[in-house]
């Protein structure tokens, strides 16, 4: 008994505290089940419903991305084949999503690479195969014995290269800057000619440092970016113009003329209205991107109505 109790204790540490799911349709069925095993086992569970896999798997993606490293959130991802979802999870810094078809498949995926999002196939896995997959990918800690190892601890040299992994892999397709960000006069930008935002009519914007990445943006007067939001949270200082900013994960308001500066966490949700030609400096804190939650239509509507 005290074996057994010893061993739900070291399992207890090393779940996750919270997890992150989602899926498509060929995936949902699954993804519940495992949903409802998770919160029988008091794991948090932020269910972010079912959406087209590539959505869905970047939205998990970038919300583990923007979680912090020790917070013990992990993500959950399902689609048919289990792999379209856990491509897009991985295109976000610090996300080792790996798709598992077997238990030994999730205990080598959390021993060798750190997997932090399971992704698992709703038409080829079972629901009883599936939590299997799930407990040993949940209780797995990093470098532990797993079957590549022939269920022994990993010889010294091994462990060294798998530690030494960690700070390597994310590294990986981060863009150098082309500039010494230690010398001013090679950060200089001369040339202001801007280039279209083709996702958002009315705006342009210039890229002057990649990484993390810093613009200069221009929008003209009624341009509205539509709610969205960014993995990196970011600064901005208003130049010329006058906007308002409605963070609608807050439910606040901000109206903005020049000289202005606002900070919006990542994550965050907010819908953006232009009264006059308006340009600002940008800063994220890390690369740019962005995922729309409304088309434009709605978002002009919203702010027609005074429902913003």
């Amino acid at each position: 008994m005290a074996n057994t109790t010893a061993s739900a204790a070291a399992s207890a540490d090393t779940r996750p505290r919270k997890i992150i799911a989602g899926a498509d349709g060929f995936g949902a069925e699954l993804k519940d089940a495992l949903i409802s095993h998770l919160q029988s086992l008091n794991i948090e569970v932020e269910d972010l419903g079912t959406s087209d896999y590539y959505s869905v798997g970047a939205e998990v993606g970038r919300r583990v991305s923007a979680a912090e490293s020790d917070s013990g959130t992990r993500g959950l991802v399902a689609c048919g084949t289990g792999v379209g979802v856990g491509i897009f999870a991985n295109k976000f810094p610090g996300v080792f999503a790996a798709t598992c078809l077997t238990a030994a498949d999730a205990l080598n995926a959390r021993s060798i690479n750190n997997c932090n999002v399971l992704a698992v196939s709703g038409m080829s896995t079972s629901k009883d195969s599936a939590v299997e997959i799930l407990n040993a990918w949940l209780d797995t800690p990093f470098k532990a014995p797993c079957p590549a190892s022939n269920s022994k601890p990993w010889e010294d040299n091994l462990s060294c290269f798998l530690d030494n992994s960690m700070k390597e892999m994310p590294k990986i397709g981060k863009e150098e800057s082309k500039f010494d960000s230690s010398c001013s006069i090679c950060c200089l930008v001369k040339n202001r000619e801007l280039n279209p935002i083709d996702m958002i009519p009315g705006g342009s914007m210039k890229i002057v440092r990649e990484s993390p990445t810093s613009a200069i943006v221009r929008f003209k007067a009624g341009s509205v970016e539509p709610a969205h939001h960014h993995t990196f949270g970011h600064d901005l200082v208003v130049m010329e113009g006058r906007k308002s900013v409605w963070n609608l994960s807050k439910g606040e308001k901000f109206d903005l003329g020049v000289g202005d500066y606002l900070f919006t966490p990542a994550g965050d949700v907010h819908r953006v209205k232009y009264y006059e030609d308006t340009e600002f400096f940008i800063k994220w804190d890390g690369h740019w991107d962005m995922f729309f939650d409304e088309d434009l239509e709605t978002a002009k509507s919203e702010i027609d109505k005074g429902s913003a």
